[in-house]
């Protein structure tokens, strides 16, 4: 099925909206202790247990608009719902907490594995938004890889070593802000590499 084109605003709300909720919502729980079922939760867990339909609605939406999800929303899906559920379960924060260690090492991994095999699988998730040449595609994979296997070391060092609220802010914030200046510092390669051109039909 083709991927239906939605406003870039709709597909941000979407992308976004669970994880400004989650950050409002401890923002006001962090320093309350709820008592349900005899067990007492931090507001963390409590907002940890909201997160995870908030996500998986928010892919039910995109899913629904778009008539596809890629690999990488679908894998941050199960892990959410792996590890959020381990952290309700077992009222430790720290299993959710560890999810975008998880996420970034194996989105490296794959990348990594490609690379090996002499492919680029981030062609396959974001071809259609990128036109490049083969070697454009080889490089801004590798680049990519590297990014998330360094942000799996930020992630634990900053929720080893941090309070949680530290984290919060980093994961609300400091994610995004690294995602979005990565790719802007990439703009001279997408540039030597882009295909664009190529693709215009002549007049």
């Amino acid at each position: 099925m083709s991927e239906k084109q939605i406003k870039p605003w709709v597909k941000t709300a979407l992308d976004m909206g669970p994880i400004i909720a989650f950050f409002a919502g401890y923002v006001l729980l962090k320093d309350h202790d709820f008592v349900i079922g005899g067990q007492t939760y931090s507001g963390f867990i409590v907002m940890t247990a909201v997160f995870i339909p908030l996500i998986a609605l928010s892919s039910f939406a995109l899913w629904r608009l778009t008539g596809k999800l890629s690999a990488m929303q679908i894998m941050t899906l199960v892990l959410v719902t792996v590890f959020g559920g381990l952290t309700i379960w077992l009222n430790d924060e720290r299993f959710f907490k560890m999810k975008p260690t998880m996420i970034y090492l194996i989105f490296g991994g794959m990348l990594a594995f490609g690379l090996m095999r002499g492919r680029s699988y981030l062609r396959v998730v974001m071809g259609e938004l990128m036109p490049l040449d083969h070697d454009g595609w080889m490089k801004l994979t590798l680049r990519m890889m590297l990014l998330f296997f360094g942000l799996a070391v930020a992630n634990e060092l900053i929720w080893r070593t941090m309070s949680t609220d530290a984290w919060v802010k980093f994961k609300t914030f400091g994610l995004p802000i690294i995602m979005f200046g990565f790719f802007m510092s990439q703009s001279g390669l997408m540039a030597r590499h882009s295909t664009a051109e190529d693709d215009t039909p002549e007049t």
